[in-house]
């Protein structure tokens, strides 16, 4: 079967109440695999797709490929991500410009020694679980910045936060060994 465009999303409540009746397969992504234009897999029912979209489309959790209502059938994208380390710099900003210059330095060199992709947005950095989240914590109480604090979250709880070139760099590269250097 070959998937050219994305019909809508099962978030939609019209597409919601389609789906509540019908038969769905979905087709399981990670977050690499999601992030592609051209790819060829199959569902969890079996089913082979073959995507095919627009050059910069990103498919999001949820997304409508396949649907068949005279036979209430559906495939749904189902894209799994992973946790993401987010490093709040907020407190920063009530620091003398040197002091929190200074920090930001800092926690570039300790990510970047890492080789851990980041972005930035606002007050806070978004670093993507390249290795186990124990190492991630050991590394940040190591450098142990004042006024810099981390948690981990979920992925689907920043994708939305972000443009699809951030997204690409966050999630696209996290099931990379942590020391390559692809372009981006």
């Amino acid at each position: 079967m070959l998937v050219e465009s994305v019909l809508g999303n099962a978030c939609e409540p019209d597409w919601a109440t389609r789906l509540a009746a019908a038969r769905v397969d979905s087709l399981p992504l990670d977050q690499w695999e999601a992030q592609k234009t051209r790819l060829r897999k199959r569902t969890l029912d079996g089913a082979e797709v073959a995507l095919s979209l627009r050059r910069g489309s990103r498919l999001r959790d949820g997304d409508i490929l396949h649907w068949n209502g005279a036979a209430a059938t559906a495939i749904v994208a189902r894209i799994q991500l992973g946790e993401v380390m987010v490093v709040d710099l907020t407190a920063l900003e009530k620091e003398p410009t040197d002091l929190g210059l200074r920090t930001a330095v800092e926690l570039g060199h300790a990510i970047g020694n890492q080789h851990w992709p980041a972005v930035v947005k606002g007050s806070r950095v978004y670093v993507p679980l390249t290795v186990d989240r124990k190492v991630m914590d050991a590394v940040m109480r190591t450098h142990d910045l004042a006024g810099v604090c981390h948690s981990f979250v979920p992925g689907t709880e920043v994708i939305a936060y972000l443009a699809p070139h951030e997204s690409r760099r966050l999630f696209g590269g996290a099931g990379a060994t942590p020391h390559s250097h692809s372009d981006e």
